[in-house]
């Protein structure tokens, strides 16, 4: 088990509990033993439960990049009963970093777009580390307007470090990919629901982050720039991320009290990376509920409410001259 440094209280109690267990063949009192271990299991679980319920900015960014945490094709694979993945933007390549495709969620047949990182160095490395070039954001644009030609929902799951920002990926359009797929989200005329499930950095994340609904899952952040970007941009050294974190106001939290997002996903005690199949089956209950919401409302609806959710957020001041 990997613990993050927040996590020491929690991994000194799992060592005792280790070194208590190693015991078991020279104990003869057995009844005393297992009180001990069952003592041990509920502080643990006390322990973590008061770690997690006052977690810090900079906590909840290390939590959305634990390596043990479920990525986009994980959700997808528990949550669906069958999957086929497209592949390519018909203009250059397949891009690694984004993947999607059509999944049946139940009874819901669903257009699945997220960004992938890989649970291991080499998949990282095919994944491009979750940071799309502008090839996966034309490919993510082609499966909407897929979508849209089949009524199908649109489901875009976030995690991202940001957008590929290699010399390359300018060359090849990226600004204008990003903003293409903003313009062409916001007048899809199918629903569109985001979610945040690790990193939602800059345009990386904003790219497939518009939508009719957005929510983010309880540990992880949404903002412009990452913490470590900040700090070097305003102290001229990464060693603020922390306090830049806190500045940023990147948490679940304080984007539901901005308006930024419509509601927080809880995640197990201690993080989706402890239990990833229970996170799983909690985000598949919250968007077959969101998609039945979604479907009453018309095609000019879908637009019209989308517009006006961007339309409001923000605070405007206006003078008179």
């Amino acid at each position: 088990m990997l613990f993050l440094d927040f996590e020491k209280p929690i991994e000194e109690l799992y060592e005792q509990l280790a070194e208590l267990k190693k015991t078991a063949d020279l104990n003869d009192d057995v009844e005393a033993l297992n009180a001990a271990v069952s003592a041990l299991e509920k502080k643990i679980t006390t322990t973590r439960k008061n770690i997690y319920s006052n977690l810090t900015g900079w906590q909840k960014v290390q939590l959305s990049r634990h390596p043990h945490r479920p990525y986009t094709l994980f959700y997808i694979e528990q949550m669906c009963s069958r999957f086929v993945e497209m592949h390519g933007d018909r203009c250059f390549k397949d891009d690694k970093a984004i993947v999607g495709g059509i999944g049946k969620l139940d009874k819901h047949s669903v257009m699945f777009i997220g960004q992938q990182k890989g649970a291991d160095i080499k998949m990282r490395q095919y994944r491009n580390f979750g940071m799309p070039n502008p090839e996966g954001y034309r490919k993510a644009l082609r499966l909407m307007k897929t979508a849209e030609r089949l009524d199908l929902p649109v489901v875009c799951l976030i995690d991202t470090p940001g957008a590929f920002p290699g010399i390359e990926a300018e060359e090849r359009g990226q600004a204008e990919a990003i903003a293409r797929n903003l313009f062409e989200m916001a007048k899809l005329r199918v629903p569109i629901i985001c979610v945040v499930i690790g990193e939602g950095a800059s345009g990386g994340a904003l790219g497939i982050g518009v939508g009719n609904r957005i929510f983010m899952m309880e540990n992880t952040w949404y903002t412009v720039i990452s913490p470590e970007s900040c700090s070097t941009i305003l102290w001229r050294t990464v060693e603020h991320k922390k306090e830049a974190a806190e500045a940023l106001k990147l948490t679940a939290d304080n984007a539901l009290e901005f308006g930024i997002i419509d509601g927080i996903i809880k995640e197990p005690v201690g993080g989706a990376h402890l239990q990833p199949e229970e996170a799983a089956k909690i985000l598949k209950r919250h968007l077959k509920k969101e998609l039945v919401a979604l479907k009453d409302l018309s095609k000019d609806e879908l637009v019209q409410s989308r517009i006006e959710k961007y339309s409001k957020m923000g605070k405007v001041t206006y003078k008179t001259v």
